[in-house]
């Protein structure tokens, strides 16, 4: 929250999350195909879907960018499944860079396959 400078929008982080990698996208498919599980999603989109790929993807947490909040129902969603939602207003090119340059990379930076 801190490197993103991140508001919690949802009321379900136990502060007891790890995220190992980051992963960006705005297509739901790119989630469900390339993401690794235990990874931060950065997105621009806030709908229910976004949540429900997260976790089908086994993604910790979500982060919208450019200040976009979801609508209510997206956020209770979020906090039946677990998932904390977070909202910052740097793009995503910022906030991928920001947590770069802090030691969280993606699944390919880390030598997975």
């Amino acid at each position: 929250m801190d490197i993103l400078g991140a508001e919690m929008l949802s009321n379900n982080d136990d502060g007891k999350i790890v995220v190992e990698n980051v992963y960006c996208a705005d297509l739901m498919s790119n989630v469900l195909s390339y993401s690794i599980t235990n990874s931060l999603l950065i997105t621009n989109l806030t709908n229910a879907q976004v949540v429900r790929t997260a976790d089908v993807a086994d993604i910790k947490a979500i982060v919208f960018c450019r200040g976009k909040k979801p609508e209510l129902g997206t956020i209770m969603l979020a906090e039946r499944k677990t998932i904390p939602l977070l909202v910052t207003g740097l793009s995503m090119f910022e906030a991928c860079g920001r947590l770069y340059e802090n030691g969280l990379r993606s699944d390919k930076d880390t030598g997975r396959q």
